[in-house]
């Protein structure tokens, strides 16, 4: 019988409010480290979408559902991969946690979130740039006034990336912050491809 240390499954949450280049980071780290990627905006159900796209910040009660569909994604590709990238805002401490469930319910699956931090000002103008997504600019303030910053001493998880730089330079900072995580598990049996 394996133990629970016999192998390590990582899930990437990238994470940050709308417009802080979560698709953009999450794709590059995707095909730099060949891991299946998962647009968490995807398992939005049709009426969280139509909410945001009207400018009607979303409740707790419209995200858990969501949360939980997207933990049980990421879980569901970690089936063919020893780890997984994945965008999600998960804004708040408790939503957090809803994906943190991933780990008690899979002891193998190490929980890393990716933190874009960004400042208002700049959302508004990345947001307000962007065609064709359904959060528009409107909501920016409802994410900023939502978001619960993660505090380093009790979510030892959480990586934080600055994002005001250039894209190129937060894609390359977020590859290297990944990276040192990766090395902490160096040694340790890895799940097979």
């Amino acid at each position: 019988m394996q133990s629970d240390n016999d192998h390590i499954e990582h899930i990437w949450i990238i994470t940050g409010p709308a417009g802080c280049g979560k698709t953009t980071v999450a794709q590059h780290l995707a095909s730099e480290l060949s891991l299946p990627y998962v647009e968490g905006d995807d398992f939005h159900p049709a009426a969280n979408k139509q909410k945001m796209a009207s400018g009607i910040p979303l409740t707790d009660a419209d995200r858990w559902d969501w949360l939980i569909t997207v933990r049980n994604e990421a879980i569901k590709r970690l089936q063919h991969s020893n780890g997984v990238i994945v965008t999600c805002s998960a804004l708040k401490h408790k939503y957090r946690d809803v994906i943190r469930v991933a780990n008690y319910e899979h002891p193998s699956v190490q929980i890393h979130f990716v933190y874009l931090k960004v400042d208002e000002s700049t959302l508004q103008k990345r947001v307000a740039s962007r065609v064709g997504h359904y959060m528009k600019e409107g909501m920016v303030h409802s994410q900023m006034a939502a978001l619960e910053e993660p505090e380093e001493d009790l979510e030892w998880d959480v990586l934080p990336v600055d994002v005001r730089e250039d894209k190129e330079s937060v894609k390359k900072h977020a590859l290297e912050v990944v990276q040192q995580k990766l090395k902490e598990y160096d040694g340790l049996p890895r799940h097979p491809n």
